[in-house]
């Protein structure tokens, strides 16, 4: 019998990250009262998102057209694909809603500035924030990463319940596929 599989070379191409346990801490942690940069403007409060279940997707960095990605970019697992899955969180944003998820977000190290430009560019309908100083990675110890001098965020999904981390993605693999996977979960287990 055989299986047919969509062949998406880029991704086949990829290395598969591996679940290193750097995310297993995260699970029921409330978050911190901690104001962060948003592309919206000003300053969104990561403790006071939203009173119902909604989405932070986390990404190392998005590219901008025209600037060379890190050398090694590629062979990092799990580095590459961050505009893929920010596009992927846009396109199925109202099946996400209707999953159950009140807001999504994206969160990467990048400043307001460089996400704004992909904001704009991607035509993203959600917030990105800023931890450009690293100050809610370091209160929730995410996990990282360093290429080319960056200290960068590893690729996770968090699902929170108003102030609690609920679920957790981590690895996240393939990125362009992921908010069809983190649907599927919303919709196997809608909040209480």
């Amino acid at each position: 019998m055989s299986t047919s599989r969509k062949v998406n070379h880029v991704t086949d191409a990829l290395p598969t990250p591996t679940d290193d346990g750097a995310a297993d801490h995260l699970i029921g942690l409330h978050l911190p009262d901690i104001a962060l940069a948003s592309t919206s403007g000003g300053e969104m409060s990561i403790k006071n998102v939203s009173p119902g279940r909604w989405i932070m997707f986390i990404y190392p960095r998005t590219g901008v057209p025209g600037q060379a990605e890190p050398i090694g970019w590629a062979g990092i697992p799990g580095a590459k694909g961050c505009t893929a899955e920010a596009c992927s969180f846009r396109d199925n944003l109202a099946q996400l809603y209707e999953a159950g998820a009140r807001c999504v977000t994206g969160l990467s190290v990048q400043s307001s500035t460089y996400q704004r430009e992909a904001v704009e560019r991607l035509h993203l309908p959600y917030p990105l924030l800023s931890d450009e100083n690293g100050r809610l990675a370091g209160a929730l110890k995410l996990p990282t990463f360093t290429v080319a001098g960056l200290t960068l965020l590893k690729r996770m999904t968090l699902v929170v319940d108003g102030q609690t981390i609920r679920h957790v993605f981590y690895p996240v693999f393939p990125a362009d596929a992921h908010a069809e996977q983190v649907r599927a979960w919303l919709r196997a287990n809608p909040a209480d």
